[in-house]
């Protein structure tokens, strides 16, 4: 196993872990589900949603076994993931892969224990929401910023400034 294999695993691992403990908190000790919005900040709340489609709620209407479809999708997803990791190119991606793989991988398990997705980050300003989300998608949305950040830098012949063995 090469190095930017492992540091792509190790994302993995603690985006995992961060969203998965972080859904723990919010169902077991804070309780959202009973208390539905508590707000932080005037552009921050946590608000609970439970979201049976994919990103942004998109394709919520798949029946009764669509949790099920869309976690087999997103774990065929993750085993691309795994092979595209073993040819990261630079420390950047291979962090950026693992973090795609972590978040994909909390959701799937929110999909398979609750039939959906925890969702509870909510931000808002001036009467414009945005969508609620966690942990996991925010990795998601992170790690593919983070690979189009790397195609631009790593991108081009010649150029390997941030790769690393």
């Amino acid at each position: 196993m090469n190095r930017r294999f492992g540091l792509g695993l190790l994302a993995a691992a603690i985006v995992l872990a961060a969203d998965q403990a972080s859904k723990y908190w919010i169902l077991n000790v804070l309780r959202l589900p009973d208390l539905g919005r508590i707000d932080l900040l005037p552009v921050f709340s946590l608000t609970m949603v439970w979201n049976r489609g994919v990103t942004f709620g998109l394709f919520n209407g798949f029946g009764s076994w669509g949790h099920v479809v869309l976690a087999v999708v997103a774990l065929a997803v993750v085993v691309a993931l795994g092979f595209w990791l073993r040819r990261a190119e630079s420390r950047l991606m291979a962090v950026a892969i693992g973090a795609i793989a972590g978040g994909a991988v909390g959701n799937v398990i929110d999909r398979l224990r609750f039939g959906a997705v925890v969702d509870f980050l909510h931000a808002h300003a001036w009467g414009w929401s945005w969508y609620v989300f966690n942990v996991a998608d925010a990795a998601i949305v992170c790690g593919v910023v983070a690979l189009l950040l790397d195609s631009q830098i790593n991108g081009q012949p010649g150029r390997d400034r941030l790769a690393g063995a």
